[in-house]
């Protein structure tokens, strides 16, 4: 008991904190524009970057998961503790347009699916909720993430409430058997209209998750798409447009030919997702050369979406990753590889991104009460993260990196993906690895040029086969030159005094010593290890 209490005040104190972040920020932030390829302040231009996690809240029983887990305002508390700043909140076409819903209660929402025990959870922790309807209790989800400090991207996941996604689940694509556009522009409407007034916490709306399937075309897309933005629009003007592309929301490159026609006043953003197994790609991950597999799909995402942000006939627009995800118990050696190859591009790139899930656990999936979500940033019971060091491993590409109001000389972020950490430099001016809000900044100007620690005249400098790296003031031959090598571009080779190529390597995962050893499977021809100890990536930043 004397535990639970203690979570109790825990949770609120989280929760007073993060309400009086929210009332300082809403007043330089909100609403949101674009500018080019960035999200901005409408009012002051300043960059606005998203970094958010997706809670799913289109299930049958459409009631944001976890309610039978924790306090609402608890975990709305802890996605602002974990470094979020924003929630990308699913819901169900039909939860707002069928008559059903519309004076459906929690209490008969969870019953009705037999959900015995997800009931008692939710009137244990959230009492209040289950006599009220189950649109009331997203409202309340919405203004529970609001008063924690975070904004709302509103993310129409399917029409008919039920698991995400497949080719033929009715829900797809315009038409289908679930998909009724003209129901689908209602639904856009009614919550454009619903959540226009004191809820400047809503910054965007997703006009449509994962469009897919047999049926999808892209004269479909066009004309839907541009009725959707149009409705959203001439509904709520302050809010983002968000447009997904079409194969699962992972090719976008149709726009290439023929844009949309309109940014909507500044409004539109593009977004894509990136899994492991997107494009089934999931044994590619998983069994070839991480270097070059990780060359390849950078490459692919570029051409399908990312090309975006880069001003190709003289235009550009922001992308947003609204769903990228690993399994948060670090085992799958696939998402493990694709995980490091997607920080080091995302940190790069300085990338707009909503992580899948938040959720720990679902009330019900695949016809299992209580199903685990192994996605999941939370565990079963939502109280801690199943990875203790998430916060480290996700932190570089939670803070923004590029400003581009900001005139500041350009500084080089030194990022090892694969643990989540930058090279900084300790008390001893030893070379170390360190959780990235103790990184430290440095000047590199390409290609076998020295890098040196800004604020110093000191470089870093190779002593020797499986030795430190130094950080020194002999800076004016080869062993201070240093410069990216292999397919992936993510390991980075200095030479010692014998004239070997050697890469920067983090020593093990028990140490935050860095180490120059003989760079592994640069050549990827039977390379049976993997490389990703030896991934380091320069990083730029302007960010004071």
């Amino acid at each position: 008991m004397r535990c639970a209490t203690a979570l109790g005040i825990l949770s609120k104190v989280l929760l007073y904190l993060s309400l009086a972040f929210y009332l300082a920020y809403r007043v330089h932030a909100l609403p949101l524009s674009t500018s080019g390829r960035w999200v901005v302040d409408s009012a002051s231009g300043q960059r606005v970057k998203l970094h958010c996690v997706n809670w799913a809240a289109h299930m049958p029983a459409v009631l944001a998961e976890g309610l039978d887990r924790q306090p609402l305002d608890g975990i709305a508390a802890g996605i602002a503790g974990l470094g979020f700043n924003c929630v990308r909140l699913t819901w169900a076409t039909h939860l707002f347009t069928k008559e059903s819903y519309e004076n459906l209660t929690v209490s008969e929402s969870l019953s009705s699916l037999g959900l015995g025990d997800a009931f008692d959870g939710v009137r244990r922790n959230n009492g209040w909720m289950v006599g009220i309807t189950v649109r009331e209790a997203f409202d309340a989800v919405v203004k529970a993430i609001g008063e924690a400090g975070l904004m709302v991207v509103l993310d129409n996941h399917v029409s008919r409430p039920q698991w995400c996604c497949g080719d033929d689940d009715g829900n797809g694509f315009f038409g289908d058997t679930y998909f009724d556009p003209e129901e689908w522009l209602r639904g856009l409407e009614f919550v454009a209209t619903r959540y226009r007034s004191d809820n400047p916490q809503v910054v965007g709306m997703s006009m449509r998750n994962e469009l897919r399937g047999p049926n999808q075309s892209e004269p479909a897309w066009y004309r839907n798409i541009a009725r959707g933005a149009q409705k959203i629009h001439g509904t709520n003007p302050d809010v983002l447009i968000i447009a997904s592309g079409l194969s699962y929301d992972t090719d976008l490159s149709f726009l290439r030919k023929r844009p949309l026609g309109s940014d909507f006043d500044s409004k539109l953003v593009l977004e894509a997702h990136w899994y492991a197994f997107s494009g089934g790609q999931r044994l590619v991950w998983a069994d070839q050369p991480p270097n070059r597999v990780c060359s390849e799909m950078v490459r692919r995402f570029d051409e399908q979406a990312g090309f975006v942000i880069r001003n190709e006939n003289g235009t550009s627009l922001p992308l947003f990753v609204s769903e990228f995800g690993v399994d948060q118990r670090g085992t799958n050696r696939a998402d493990n590889r694709f995980l490091s190859c997607f920080l080091g591009y995302a940190a790069e790139r300085d990338l707009d991104w909503a992580l899948w899930a938040l959720q720990g656990s679902y009330y019900l999936r695949n016809g299992i009460p209580g199903f685990n979500e192994t996605y999941g940033v939370l565990d079963a019971n939502w109280d801690r993260p199943k990875n203790p060091r998430f916060r480290e491993k996700f932190r570089l590409i939670q803070d923004t990196l590029q400003d581009p109001r900001l005139s500041v000389a350009a500084y080089q972020i030194i990022y090892h993906p694969h643990s989540g950490q930058c090279v900084s430099v300790d008390d001893s001016s030893n070379v170390v690895l360190s959780d990235c809000k103790k990184r430290k900044r440095w000047s590199y100007n390409g290609n076998r040029t020295a890098v040196w620690l800004m604020g110093s005249a000191q470089c870093l400098r190779v002593e020797g086969e499986g030795l430190p790296v130094l950080l020194s003031a002999e800076c004016d031959d080869n062993r201070s030159v240093w410069g990216p090598v292999s397919s992936s571009w993510f390991q980075i080779s200095g030479m010692d005094a014998q004239g070997r190529h050697l890469c920067l390597e983090r020593n093990s995962s028990n140490s935050n010593s860095i180490f120059t050893k003989k760079c592994l499977c640069l050549d990827n021809l039977g390379c049976s290890k993997n490389p990703q100890t030896q991934w380091f990536h320069f990083i730029p930043s302007n960010v004071e």
